[in-house]
């Protein structure tokens, strides 16, 4: 195991043994020494297993030590084993609701014998929950907007985790040779933040083989269907995959009509219709005559010259439409005008910004994220560790700030990595609008991330004018995680997201595109419009770990939805360019 999987499961032992009600100095000693792992270096976690001196690191003792060891090499630790399997399941369950901690939960069962999620909500709809002493009317709603949240995106994943899902399956239907051609549809290859299922789409004239093996890949828990033209499982994530099988000469029209939204696919329909065509998933035909599309389709299909979407588009008078951008929003008109724009791409990246190291709540010093950086190819990446009142994140205080600044200063000038890392600080909007560091403190950083992260809430209007007056102030350099969503878990605090976008045009601030696959916000529905007002943007990962750093790609896919050009952002651009454009906003501030 690597530190990253070491301090996982060091953490997951305290949380259970918090469960189990064991005593908190060892709880303490697990969560404790999480920490000291991940600020320790990889290289040199390997060489203290290999030469038994773990237990001189402070913080980390014998017992301790031998279970690192035996996690470090092994990759299992029988003491968590047998921990996990002490608890029951349904117990651990219920972490899985906002607002509800190990306490908390230990609570829940000694006194009203709850060890369930159904169980919890029967007990808060019948208000037993808030006549406990440390819970109340507060803690009770929490806990049943999170049951209504958990059961609201049940159905529904993550893009990132429907993508990490669907390419090994997809690459395993390419490399079967009764396979023609293979994609991946729907939702997914639009890029949308969330994925309800999954669409695969093969071309084959050996369908029966190829639904065979599809419903026998490993991952799959349950077969729901399973014909000679489509097959549907349920794979072990829950997520469910469809996969329709077409002859070749269909394939292009079943792609397309499987990708686009309702309204992209309504609308190139009635495109078809005005030019005397009926365009359908079985083909291009014209629209007089007998027979259905899906007949006309198969008697002239095997002599369509259509065999690509750039073919398909072509034929109606179009230029290519991304399938990002197939969701009915304009996206025909702009075709036909020449006015869709080239969207960004992961190649155009030269660096990113927010990222945090060991000094707050990541989980990666700060010579491993460079290292990191550095092998992504990026000329410059950005610290932005959190700010002292973020206490639940071992936010830096002024002291510590400095000292971290001075770091990094040192790292560049000592030339050890070809990657510049630019200081800053992700630092809180308090909840009158004020910054959590001093003006003096912001001046001696490169740039500032402001963020909101307490009191979600406050009203629209007392959260719009907290907002307004962080960027208002003059050492505030972009705007972090624009509503504070989380998908699948929470929804965003209620801004009025265009007075925001107004501010920061006028301030000449950015607002990030928060490219962890958990937020991705400011949400691509803005993105278009304010762009095109001057509004400028940056992709930021928000790593917390050197994987983290990869997410840039996930944020790639929410600018191309948003219709964002390389120009309209500025991690695009050169270090030379970026360090120009940082210090004209240090003269304007």
């Amino acid at each position: 195991m690597n530190k990253s999987e070491i301090a996982a499961v060091l953490n997951e032992i305290g949380t259970l043994m918090e469960l189990k009600g064991e005593n908190p100095f060892k709880i303490r000693a697990y969560v404790a020494g999480a920490r000291v792992i991940e600020a320790l270096g990889e290289d040199e976690i390997m060489q203290r297993v290999k030469a038994g001196t773990l237990e001189e690191v402070k913080g980390i003792g014998e017992a301790l030590a031998q279970k690192i060891t035996e996690l470090h090499t092994t990759g299992r630790l029988e003491f968590f084993e047998k921990l996990q399997s002490s608890i029951p399941a349904g117990l651990v369950e219920l972490l899985q609701i906002p607002g509800v901690g190990p306490k908390k939960i230990r609570a829940l069962n000694d006194k009203l014998g709850i060890d369930s999620i159904a169980k919890l909500q029967e007990a808060a709809l019948a208000g037993k929950i808030a006549d406990l002493e440390g819970f109340g009317e507060k803690s009770q709603e929490k806990i049943l907007e999170g049951i209504r949240n958990r059961e609201k995106y049940g159905r529904r994943h993550l893009w990132i985790d429907a993508w990490e899902t669907a390419e090994p399956l997809l690459a395993g239907l390419r490399k079967l040779p009764q396979v023609t051609r293979a994609e991946h549809a729907g939702s997914l290859r639009r890029r949308m933040e969330t994925v309800g299922d999954l669409d695969f789409l093969v071309a084959t004239n050996e369908p029966k083989v190829v639904a065979d093996w599809f419903v026998h890949w490993p991952d799959v828990k349950e077969v729901t269907a399973h014909g000679e033209t489509k097959a549907s499982v349920r794979l072990s994530s829950g997520i469910q995959a469809d996969l329709r099988l077409v002859p070749a000469e269909q394939f292009v029209f079943a792609l397309h009509h499987f990708t686009g939204s309702k309204d992209h696919n309504v609308q190139m329909r009635q495109r078809a219709l005005a030019q005397g065509l009926s365009m359908s998933e079985w083909g291009l035909v014209p629209a007089e005559g007998e027979g259905t599309a899906k007949q006309k389709a198969e008697e002239r299909g095997r002599r369509t010259e259509i065999e690509t979407e750039e073919q398909l588009f072509k034929k109606l008078g179009l230029n290519f439409i991304p399938p990002e951008l197939r969701e009915g929003l304009g996206e025909i008109d702009a075709a036909e005008s020449g006015g869709l724009p080239r969207l960004v791409e992961a190649s155009d990246i030269r660096g990113v910004f927010h990222n945090h190291t060991t000094a707050s709540d990541g989980h990666n010093t700060l010579e491993e994220m460079t290292a990191a950086a550095e092998a992504l190819g990026f000329e410059y990446f950005g610290i932005a560790d959190h700010s002292k009142s973020s206490v639940q994140a071992r936010g830096l205080d002024e002291v510590r700030l400095a000292e971290q600044v001075a770091a990094i200063k040192v790292l560049n000038a000592s030339g050890k990595y070809k990657t510049f890392i630019f200081t800053g600080t992700e630092c809180d909007i308090l909840p009158d609008g004020r910054l959590d560091f001093s003006d003096e403190v912001l001046a001696t950083l490169d740039y500032t991330v402001v963020s909101v992260h307490s009191s979600f809430k406050q009203s629209t209007e007392d959260m719009t004018r907290r907002i307004i007056r962080a960027i208002e102030n003059p050492h505030t350099t972009m705007l972090g995680h624009l509503t504070g969503r989380l998908l699948l878990q929470r929804e965003g605090y209620t801004v009025e997201v265009e007075k925001i976008i107004d501010a920061a045009i006028a301030n000449q601030v950015i607002i990030e595109l928060n490219a962890s696959p958990w937020r991705l916000d400011m949400d691509w529905r803005h993105w278009r419009k304010a762009a095109a007002r001057g509004l400028l943007c940056s992709i930021n990962p928000d790593a917390h770990d050197t994987e983290g750093l990869e997410h840039f790609r996930t944020g790639i896919g929410a600018a191309r939805k948003g219709w964002l050009t390389k120009e309209a952002i500025l991690t695009t651009r050169s270090l030379a360019e970026v360090k120009k454009w940082l210090k004209g906003r240090k003269r304007h501030a």
